[in-house]
Order: structure tokens, then sequence, then C-alpha cells
């Protein structure tokens, strides 16, 4: 049987289904894994997407046309069963199952097998050929327990908060940002969040997520600043915005901060090693659970990926994609340059 999926000049697409996977060029139908803007871009003609993604694809594409599908509810079309399952990786993602005569292929857009209280946890779905990413996909990242950052985040405010200083967290608007405030501790100041995660914070309320209070900054007495926790973008620092913080504490939220380095280059005062990505430990774990004999990678760290899928028994592929590294905004620029021998998978079996 010829491929299921392969790609074109538009993005993946399923041939017998007649439909694209997260496309990076306007289509007729393009079925959206989740709304971060390497993986849902303007333009289709028709949208499906995770009912739970529905208000937050709306919010950042606007008047579209969309159908809205719960996990693990089915649809066909051209004789496809299509079937969208949570990715744990920000509200509304999905993997996209789609079977066809007997065949089953999964295309997991972005994930982490890790939960978190923001989004529904990563399901393992069983096929045949599982289309993966990468994003960290070399052996150097392995993520702490979430509960264990956050109290790393809380300890690092409430110091700074007792010294009289804002503490700032610079970190992507869309889900880190309400991973961030799902582990606050609201008792040590006020929260407050740039306008560009406002919104957004927002849609994940009305989406039935628990988030604490946050506040404009506007919103905040003077006094009361020097208390509090701000979330912003990376666009933010330097900005004339920042200037109301005065003497802050800064911090970058990303998995990238695993490097050596990545926070002395960016110049703030700390790192904390967070992402909504799976680690390598994370992405064996997944792929194993496929029972997939055969793996297709997307993107991130291609390269050593395939050749330990290779070197385990796997029947390993590259799609070369446009996704991005929807971290990109909050990472360090030289992130993905590891050392060949942090790159190595020697000694990684037991991840």
């Amino acid at each position: 049987m010829s491929d299921m999926v392969v790609v074109r000049r538009e993005g993946m697409y399923c041939v017998p289904g007649d439909f694209y996977i997260d496309p990076w060029r306007p289509v007729g139908r393009a079925v959206i894994t989740h709304a971060h803007g390497d993986h849902a871009r303007w333009g289709s003609e028709r949208y499906l997407t995770a009912a739970s993604g529905v208000g937050i694809l709306r919010s950042r594409l606007g008047d579209i046309q969309v159908d809205a599908l719960d996990y693990g509810d089915t649809v066909v079309h051209n004789g496809v069963k299509i079937s969208l399952h949570p990715a744990g990786h920000v509200l509304g993602s999905a993997q996209v199952r789609m079977e066809y005569q007997g065949e089953v292929w999964v295309a997991s857009g972005d994930y982490k097998v890790e939960p978190d209280g923001t989004c529904t946890p990563f399901e393992p779905v069983r096929c045949d050929t599982f289309i993966t990413e990468s994003t960290f996909g070399l052996p150097i990242y392995r993520w702490c327990p979430q509960q264990e950052l956050f109290d790393e985040i809380n300890a690092w405010w409430r110091k700074n908060a007792a010294q009289g200083r804002a503490s700032v967290v610079f970190a992507y608007a869309f889900g880190k940002a309400q991973r961030i405030l799902s582990g606050l501790d609201p008792s040590i100041g006020p929260i407050i969040c740039h306008g560009a995660a406002e919104p957004l914070n927002r849609v994940y309320r009305e989406g039935g997520v628990q988030l604490p209070v946050t506040h404009m900054v506007t919103e905040v007495e003077k006094a009361d600043i020097r208390r509090s926790i701000v979330i912003a973008p990376p666009s933010a620092a330097g900005s004339p915005w920042m200037k109301r913080f005065g003497d802050y504490s800064d911090a970058f939220a990303s998995g990238w901060m695993q490097l050596r380095g990545a926070r002395r280059r960016r110049g703030v005062d700390r790192g904390f090693v967070l992402s909504d990505h799976a680690d390598w430990p994370g992405l064996m774990t997944a792929i194993r659970a496929t029972e997939a004999e055969r793996v297709i990678v997307t993107h991130g760290s291609v390269g050593v990926m395939v050749r330990w899928l290779r070197q385990i028994g796997l029947d390993a592929a590259v799609f070369e994609t446009e996704f991005g590294d929807d971290e990109a905004e909050s990472s360090d620029p030289n992130a993905p340059a590891a050392s060949p021998a942090e790159a190595a998978p020697e000694g990684a079996a037991d991840a």
C-alpha cells in the first residue's frame, strides 16, 4: 500500500482523505493539531480541530470556518476515518488518527507526556505509522517533575518579594504562560500578565481551566508591584513597558534553559527549565506506546532521533516540514546546536 500521508508544497497531505494536517499554506481542508502559529495558519477554506481548541484557534485566526470534534469521536472523509486524541501540549492540542483500509496512521503534532492542569493529558494511540515531533529529541533533555519546578519558581518569587523586587518571567504567551500561572502561589503577591497573554488567559478560563486571578499592570498599585510576579513574552524585554517594574529580577522559562550557558547568553537572573514538549524519555515512552513499526520524524533533532530509532529496530524516516519551535521566541538562539557529545544517544536505552 502506498503512503497514507505525504509531504506536498502546502504541507502534510492525507492522500486518500484529500485533506492536510497543519498546512503551512492555504488549502481546502485543514486538520489542525493545535493553535501555535507554526501549526495553525490563516487562509484555508475549512478547518477541523478538537472541540476544546476551537476558542483558541478562533482567537488567533479570526473569523474562520471551523468544525469541532470531541476527543475520541470520529468523522469519515473520503473513506478515511478521522479521530482526534489528546496530545497534552496546550489547550485543545490533538493527535490526528487516520484509518483507511485497515491501516492506521497517527500524526502527533506537538506533545508532552507529563500531565498538567491546563490541558487534557497525552493519550497514546496505537498505530502502524507514527508521525512524531522531536523538538527536544536529544538524550540531554530530561525534565524534572513539574511540581518541583513550580516550587522553585514560587521560592524565587517569594525571596524577591521579601526584598521588594518584582519577579519577571519571560515565557511564550500561549501555553507556557498559562502553565506557569497554574502553578503559582497567589498568597505571595499580585500576578501581572502582559497584554499578549491576558486574552489567552480568558480563553483558557472559558474552557474550564482553573487559573489564579491575574491583573494588567495598570490595575496594580505601585507599592504592590514590588511584590508581584509578571508573566510577559520575551519580546517585552527591554521595552518601555518593562520600566514600570523598576529594579526587578528576571527569568526565562524554556526547555532550552537546560543547555549550559543559555541563561547567561540571554542575560537573565534565572533560567527555569520548563517545556510543553516531551523530553527524550517522554518521546521514547510515547513512541513505544504506539507500538508502531514505522516512525516518521518531522522537526527538531531529526537526525539523532532517526538514527536512534533505527538502532533500536524501527523503520524510521523523515518528513521535511516547515514546522518551527513554539519556544523559539523564548529560547536561547544558539540552543539547537548541542555538542556532538551531548547529542550522542549511547547510554539512552533506559530513556
